[in-house]
C-alpha cells in the first residue's frame, strides 16, 4: 500500500490517507482480504499521529472499504458494487461542479460545454 502525504495541500492528513487507500481499492491495487498495515505501523512510517491514522481507518471502515478483526488487524473488504458505483457518481459530480465553475468563469454557455462534451465523448469511443 502506497500513501504519499502532501503537508501543503490544505487537505487533512486523515482524508489524504482515506482517499489514497480508497482509490487503491477501487482500482484493484488492493484486493479483497489484503491486510493493511497496522494503525501504529502506518503512523510510524508516515511520521504522523496514531490518532490521525486511526481516523482514516475508521472512515474507510464506515464507508465499507475495509473491515477490522480485533487483535488481528484491518483488511480490504469485498467490493460492494453499489458502493463502488456511488463513489464514482460522487466523484463525477464533484468534477462536473468544477467544470461548471470553469465554464462560467470562461463565459461559456451550457450549450457550448455540452458540445465540447459530445466531441470529447465521441473521440474516446
Amino acid at each position: 500500500m502506497d500513501v504519499l502525504l502532501d503537508n501543503y495541500s490544505g487537505v487533512p492528513i486523515y482524508e489524504q490517507i482515506f482517499t489514497q487507500v480508497r482509490d487503491q481499492i477501487l482500482e484493484g491495487k488492493l484486493k479483497t482480504d489484503d491486510p493493511l498495515p497496522s494503525i501504529r505501523s502506518l503512523a510510524k512510517d508516515l511520521r504522523i499521529s496514531v490518532i490521525t491514522t486511526k481516523r482514516a481507518y475508521e472512515e474507510l471502515e464506515k464507508e465499507g472499504f475495509i473491515y477490522t478483526i480485533a487483535g488481528k488487524g484491518s483488511y480490504v473488504a469485498k467490493k460492494n458494487e453499489s458502493l463502488v458505483q456511488e463513489n464514482y457518481l460522487r466523484e463525477i459530480e464533484e468534477k462536473m461542479d468544477q467544470i461548471h465553475v470553469l465554464a462560467k468563469t470562461a463565459g461559456l454557455s451550457r450549450k457550448e460545454v455540452l458540445e465540447m462534451w459530445d466531441t470529447i465523448w465521441e473521440e474516446k469511443e
